[in-house]
């Protein structure tokens, strides 16, 4: 059943587990490197991410025999290594030159826009919320993340080249930070 209150609610959770506005300077860093941001594939891969994770998570992961804490540790050591190269201004994610438009898909659709983070926290609000009310949030966040996409030269061009540097490491620290606590939330030290 449709409810307002639920759709609102979130539509403001996956925003913030999502945080689009402050991966800017990294989909301005993949566009750099592969040409041009493909909004539309990146998009349509998160979507389906999430909406597959949403019905299918927990056996998609059981059927590989693990649990959504391992889940988000693996996720988050990718974060980790995304923030290392927005921080120290190096690459340690080698693409294969002849896969020209994969930027889009690894690391922007999965993990970045619909990462351990995001999927689980679809699992999450399962438990509490309407599945038509989840995936209507699902839509807003995408509509957002698309025409963020698609803006990245135009925020390029309005952010600047020394904004830019400047924005890449704050934001690079801030990723660091959000990958060390979903590590910390999901590993037990014995």
């Amino acid at each position: 059943m449709l409810d307002l209150k639920e759709i609102f609610s979130v539509s403001l959770i996956l925003f913030s587990v999502i945080d689009i506005l402050g991966s800017i300077p990294f989909i301005i860093i993949i566009r750099k490197r592969e040409g041009r941001i493909h909004a539309e594939k990146a998009t349509l891969i998160s979507a389906v991410l999430m909406v597959a994770f949403l019905y299918l998570g927990l056996s998609i992961l059981t059927l590989f025999g693990l649990d959504v804490a391992s889940f988000a540790v693996a996720g988050s050591i990718v974060i980790f290594i995304v923030a290392m190269e927005m921080i120290l201004g190096i690459t340690l994610i080698k693409d294969d030159p002849n896969s020209k438009g994969s930027g889009s898909i690894v690391p922007l659709a999965f993990p970045l826009i619909a990462g351990a983070g995001t999927l689980t926290t679809i699992l999450s609000l399962r438990a509490v919320y309407d599945e038509t009310n989840i995936l209507i949030g699902i839509l807003v966040n995408l509509v957002f993340v698309y025409i963020v996409l698609r803006s990245s030269a135009w925020l390029e061009r309005v952010i600047g080249e020394s904004g830019f540097a400047v924005l890449r490491r704050v934001f690079g620290v801030i990723l660091l930070a959000i990958a060390v606590k979903i590590f910390k939330d999901n590993v037990m030290f014995k």
